[in-house]
């Protein structure tokens, strides 16, 4: 008897750390929808990577900071089924010194990762809750515990997650929905290798290397996984003993 795959959608699914996650959800028998902003085609590669390998995928695209385009896209997925595992793991950096940064520098980089965040889950949790079963995983990042000089918009808006993940899990746990946040440190990838050398790293991180996005993705699987459920409301670094 073949048991009806949960249904993950990642948000961000189409870059370095997103398609990661994507594929190892994929390998623990999900049904992934890979999300991303406006690369439907890139999303589409790595869905159809997925169903090479075995795995069933599909893409979408639409803007996370349009409250009404991310609503139509939702309720789209959800004529079809209710969707029991979020990923919001887009994101992006615009980064400078806050004495230097301009309002939509800051409103930007909060619009994507925290409404986004908003706009993305909302709509999913009613029809999780009728399941009794969800998870629901928000990427951080070590910026948002430590701090870090030029990213007063990006630790703002990540270490809002924090807050609302963790509300959000008082109010699902009932329901069999966990909340939890993933706060990557250095993880290997085109947007990290452009901010951080090789000696950098290695100055800034006790373990001496960047992390590999397999090794977020692991996590993260085992965050959505059965066996996870009693893990509610945390925020749980992966930095290689940065903090």
């Amino acid at each position: 008897m073949n048991e009806i795959r949960k249904r993950a959608l990642v948000t961000g699914g189409s870059g370095d750390l997103g398609s990661a996650i994507c594929m190892q959800l994929a390998a623990a028998g999900m049904h992934v929808i890979v999300h991303a902003h406006g690369n439907l085609a890139r999303a589409e590669e790595v869905a159809a990577a997925i169903r090479a390998d075995g795995g069933t995928a599909d893409a979408v695209a639409f803007d996370v900071t349009d409250a009404d385009a991310s609503r139509a896209a939702i309720d789209a997925l959800l004529e079809t089924g209710p969707v029991q595992v979020v990923v919001n793991n887009a994101g992006i950096h615009d980064d400078a010194p806050l004495a230097g940064m301009t309002a939509q520098q800051w409103k930007r980089v909060i619009d994507v990762s925290l409404h986004g965040f908003f706009h993305v889950t909302q709509p999913l949790l009613l029809p999780m809750a009728r399941t009794r079963w969800g998870r629901i995983v928000s990427v951080s990042s070590v910026a948002a515990v430590l701090g870090n000089r030029g990213q007063a918009n990006y630790a703002a808006a990540k270490s809002a997650l924090h807050g609302a993940t963790r509300s959000l899990a008082r109010e699902m746990a009932s329901r069999g929905i966990t909340a939890n946040v993933v706060a990557p440190g250095v993880i290997a990838g085109r947007m990290t290798s452009e901010l951080f050398p090789a000696e950098a790293i290695r100055q800034m991180v006790p373990a001496g290397r960047a992390g590999r996005p397999e090794e977020v993705a692991h996590l993260v699987a085992f965050i959505c996984s059965d066996v996870a459920g009693y893990i509610n409301g945390q925020v749980i670094g992966i930095n290689g003993g940065m903090g």
